[in-house]
């Protein structure tokens, strides 16, 4: 017989299935291991002794260490990843915000030709054109407020 014939004997199916799964509970602690490290330096309500006791909990005792703290503390683990997902979102939603309120803005110059365009329309009296005009100049605010206070033209 052949080398590769051995083989099939020496490592039935059945051993390679073992083999996997022990490979993926492996791969599956590691992550357990990770996900409570870091569950225990986002937790604020707790204080820098404690997070050491832990800490040094789950590194000397590994197993014991890591199935003590999720039970013990694993009903908010959850929660407290889910709380800094929504913190993340928010901080994410108000830059997206902040920059689009960046880039929206116009010049003097493109304000004052919509005030133009819309008093040449007649939506606007030349009184009205004029304080809007005054506001645009001095900086307190776009054209886009003038609607408010521009009359609808009769047509």
């Amino acid at each position: 017989m052949s080398a590769q014939t051995y083989l099939a004997y020496d490592y039935p199916l059945l051993s390679v299935f073992w083999s996997m799964l022990l490979f993926f509970l492996w791969i599956m602690w590691f992550v357990l291991l990770f996900r409570v490290v870091f569950d225990i330096f986002r937790d604020d309500a707790m204080s820098g002794w404690a997070k050491a006791g832990w800490l040094a909990f789950t590194v000397l005792l590994p197993f014991l260490g890591v199935f003590v703290y999720v039970i013990a503390r694993g009903k908010n683990m959850g929660r407290r990843e889910i709380a800094q997902a929504r913190a993340q979102q928010e901080a994410f939603d108000a830059r997206i915000r902040e920059a689009a309120n960046a880039t929206g803005r116009h010049s003097s110059a493109d304000e004052l030709s919509k005030l133009s365009e819309i008093r040449a329309r007649g939506d606007i009296t030349d009184e009205e054109f004029r304080r809007a005009k005054e506001l645009v100049l001095a900086g307190h605010g776009p054209a886009e407020h003038v609607g408010s206070t521009a009359r609808t033209p009769s047509r």
